[in-house]
């Protein structure tokens, strides 16, 4: 398949931030941290022209890259900024975290599958994104280690609120997760702790893989 160049990658990128405005993605460094981040990096030759298309894409171990609005709505709903540390959960193709790099300190990323991991460690390598810490390991456990977050953001769908995460957010920090059973209705939320009590509005109806507990086992 013919690889887009660089006069189409740049037509694409556009269009796709006009479309995102047009959505109501408004916060400036929102949008040009999406332009910075090269897309066609972190999906499958396949569908690499595709990759500015505003659609989710299948990577591997049937997981997706999340469509485009869905990665600037939760991004701007989470109101990072560069003193703040955050804990991603769910890293699959890297791009969220690659995305949210250009916006904070430090982002703490966990991945269940271990090839995935990888990958996406090994692009953050060849970017130079140097304020990306990535491992394997469960995300319904979060990272203790590294607790209390400013940020925590969700790239998969649990059940129900997750505690033990919500436990990890630091006071006045935000959580941005999709919650709800897979098949069923999913609605991102953003948490919200403030005096030791946490509250929760809903924004938007979704649908993300599920958030599933434990390693996974690969072939």
């Amino acid at each position: 398949m013919t690889e887009p160049g660089g006069e189409e990658v740049g037509a694409a990128k556009a269009r796709l931030i006009m479309e995102l405005r047009g959505e109501g993605i408004t916060d400036t460094r929102v949008l040009s941290a999406l332009e910075r981040v090269p897309r066609e990096r972190f999906v499958p030759d396949a569908f690499r022209e595709h990759a500015w298309d505003n659609t989710s894409l299948p990577i591997r171990q049937g997981q997706t890259i999340s469509q485009p609005y869905v990665v600037a709505f939760m991004t701007q709903a989470l109101m990072v900024n560069d003193r703040q540390r955050v804990l991603e959960i769910g890293t699959g193709s890297g791009y969220q975290t690659a995305v949210l790099s250009q916006l904070c300190r430090r982002v703490y990323t966990i991945e269940r599958y271990r090839s995935l991991q990888k990958e996406a460690e090994s692009l953050f390598n060849d970017l130079k994104l140097k304020n990306i810490t990535a491992r394997v390991g469960d995300g319904h456990k979060g990272w203790l280690e590294q607790a209390p977050f400013d940020r925590i953001i969700v790239t998969a769908a649990p059940a129900v609120l997750p505690d033990v995460l919500a436990a990890q957010l630091g006071e006045e920090g935000i959580m941005i997760v999709p919650v709800g059973r897979d098949g069923g209705e999913q609605h991102i939320l953003r948490v919200t702790r403030k005096g030791g009590e946490l509250r929760s509005e809903t924004l938007l109806p979704v649908r993300f893989v599920p958030l599933v507990a434990g390693i996974a086992k690969e072939g």
